[in-house]
């Protein structure tokens, strides 16, 4: 996914740069500059490439901001669920109680446990 996520950046920037360059030195009789009225009496004359780039960047910029506060706005909701989760599934430990010392096991099994009494089947 990271490759095509590149790859799709590449042609993008690739693109940008083929239009930039066709379009930056035009005809002598024309100065390349394209006029964009601001308000009544404001006009800025700029290149065409610079005037697509900043529309882009225009519309670019607010998109990805908020999909950035998205996915932050995700990864609390999970965290603080995930947490919730691990609270309520922890079960108390109950402390075992401390093991008596008994007497010694004999290392060979008596006859009683290989050989139950006929009561105890």
């Amino acid at each position: 996914m990271s490759f095509l996520r590149t790859a799709f950046w590449v042609i993008i920037a690739v693109a940008l740069a083929l239009f930039a360059k066709a379009n930056w030195a035009v005809a002598p009789t024309y100065s390349g500059y394209v006029p964009v009225k601001l308000w009544d009496d404001i006009i800025l004359e700029t290149r065409l490439p610079v005037l697509i780039l900043g529309a882009f960047l225009l519309g670019l910029i607010p998109t990805w901001l908020w999909a950035r506060a998205m996915k932050w706005q995700m990864k609390r909701k999970l965290a603080s669920t995930e947490r919730a989760l691990a609270s309520s599934t922890a079960a108390p430990v109950s402390p075992e109680p401390p093991v008596q010392a008994s007497s010694p096991t004999p290392s060979t099994p008596s006859t009683d446990t290989l050989f139950p009494k006929s009561s105890e089947l």
